[in-house]
Formats: structure tokens, C-alpha cells, sequence
């Protein structure tokens, strides 16, 4: 080898080192600009579209200066019945509130093997009211009906959803209300379980136990509905009880915040190798 020759070679190295520690930089940088995550926090949603999150939800959220995502459709009977369900103007305030506004398909349509050529518009569709509203595009998305199917994630993730919500099945059957609290790196962004999907016979015990999960690096997600729900009494929450359970987390001083929020803490791009390893480990543990 001439003198050129080691030069030249010394050269590729250099520059291969270089680029290799910008890599490595790149991944540090991004690690360190995500918070740790904290004990006690919690991620409040809200399905449908009632017009009780507005009317009753809201003020309470307020007072506490908790976060929440609003999950909106316009599925049901939204678009005539104005006693039950927000008004577009109502889901913009919630936005201007600082609220997150999330998106829950425009005809409350599962995502399942039969609906995945539906995914996309459905989707839009919302996105467009949004825009409409001056709201901006969704990123967080919660499966109507908790029904989901794993061939549409590359749809959400197209459309731009960096969190996706489910209920506690298939670990707990849909009738309990109960669930897992989420686990970064283990559950994945776009399958996120519900630690607690809150029922008419819910009381403080069943959200101390959603919550309590919410520790050493895991995320209690608790799935609300109406406050009251008179169109989906099975899913109803009464005043009283919400309020006594926003009140308990304010007193134990859990972090409130919204799915979007995650962001602050998790990294959407990393993903388990298979989205359902974490679901089987958790039933073959289930007494």
C-alpha cells in the first residue's frame, strides 16, 4: 500500500467511525428527549362522541387540570340526536380546552378481517370534520367495539396514528371491565389495552385496581363512555361515581394525560417482534 493509498484507506475510516457515532448520537438523542415514565400515571379516553363528555366530563377534567383524549365518531344516532351526542362546535371547544381529539371512525366501523378495505375512508372521514373544525389530524385512535385485527395496523400507521387503544379482551372477557395496564415495549403502540373499562356497577375498588397497575414503567388506561350514556346503558358511568373517581386521583396525585401524550414517554416506532407474545404470557399466568 503507497502513501496515497493509506491515506485514502485512513479516510473511509474516519468517515465510517463518523457516521456510525452520528447513528449512535441520533438514537441517544432521541432515548434522552423521552421522559421517563413515572409511577402513577394514567391515560383518561372517551368513546362516542356523548354529549356528556361536553356537558358533564369536561368541567370535572377542568377543575383537576387532568388531560383526556375524546375519541369521536360520527356513528349511532350523532348526526340527528343532539341531546345525546356533541356538536361539532362542542368537540372544537373541547380541542381549544386542550383536550386531545382522537378518532373513532366516522360509522363507529370495527377494524376486522371484513371492514379492512373500509379502514382508510372511515379514518378521513374524520380527519376531514376535523380539519373542517380547525382541529387538528388525528394521531390517536381507539377500535370500535375494542374489535381489532392486526392487518390494520399498516392502515392506521399509514394514516398517520401513532397510538391505537383496545379494551381488556382478549385477556379478560369484554363483560368484566377489567384489563392490563400498558407496557411499553412489550404491548405494541397501536394495540394499547385498557387497565380498566369503567361499567353502571363500577365503584372506587374497581378503579383502584386499574390504576394501581400504573407502576415500574407501566401505564394505566382506563376507557370511559358516557357521563351518563342514556344511547349504551351497559357502558354508562353515572355523575356521582366519575366524579368521585377523578376526585380519588387527584387526592393520590396520579398524572392524568392524554393517549397523544404518550408520546412524551414512548416511542411509537419501536414495536414487539409479534404484537400477541405479551397477551398469551398474561392469560397462561391468569389463575
Amino acid at each position: 500500500m503507497n502513501g496515497n493509498d493509506g491515506k485514502l484507506h485512513q479516510q473511509h475510516w474516519m468517515l465510517a467511525v463518523m457516521g456510525g457515532l452520528a447513528i449512535v448520537c441520533a438514537f441517544a438523542n432521541q432515548a434522552a428527549a423521552l421522559e421517563p415514565i413515572p409511577d402513577k400515571l394514567v391515560v383518561l379516553t372517551f368513546d362516542d362522541s356523548v354529549k356528556s363528555h361536553f356537558t358533564n366530563a369536561r368541567p370535572i377534567l377542568k377543575d383537576y387540570g387532568f388531560g383526556a383524549t375524546f375519541f369521536i365518531t360520527e356513528g349511532f344516532t350523532f348526526k340527528t340526536n343532539k341531546r345525546d351526542y356533541m356538536t361539532w362546535e362542542e368537540i372544537a371547544q373541547l380541542h381549544r380546552d386542550g383536550f386531545e381529539i382522537g378518532n373513532h371512525t366516522r360509522d363507529h366501523k370495527g377494524v376486522t378481517a371484513k371492514s379492512l378495505d373500509q379502514v382508510h375512508e372511515q379514518l378521513e372521514a374524520i380527519n376531514a370534520r376535523c380539519k373542517e373544525h380547525g382541529i387538528p389530524r388525528t394521531v390517536s385512535f381507539a377500535y370500535p367495539g375494542n374489535a381489532f385485527d392486526p392487518d390494520g395496523f399498516a392502515l392506521l400507521k399509514k394514516a398517520g396514528i401513532k397510538f391505537a387503544r383496545r379494551g381488556g379482551a382478549p385477556e379478560y372477557p369484554y363483560d368484566h371491565g377489567r384489563g392490563f395496564a400498558y407496557e411499553p415495549g412489550r404491548d405494541h403502540p397501536l394495540l394499547i389495552p385498557s387497565a380498566g373499562d369503567a361499567r353502571p356497577d363500577w365503584q372506587l375498588p374497581d378503579l383502584i385496581r386499574a390504576v394501581e397497575q400504573a407502576r415500574d414503567g407501566k401505564i394505566a388506561v382506563l376507557q370511559f363512555h358516557g357521563v351518563p350514556d342514556n344511547e349504551h346503558p351497559w357502558v354508562h358511568t353515572p355523575e356521582e361515581n366519575f366524579r368521585a373517581f377523578m376526585k380519588y386521583l387527584h387526592l393520590h396525585k396520579y398524572k392524568v394525560i392524554s393517549l397523544g401524550d404518550l408520546a412524551k414517554y414512548v416511542d411509537a416506532e419501536q414495536t414487539p417482534r409479534s404484537y400477541d407474545t405479551v397477551i398469551k404470557e398474561r392469560k397462561a399466568a391468569m389463575p
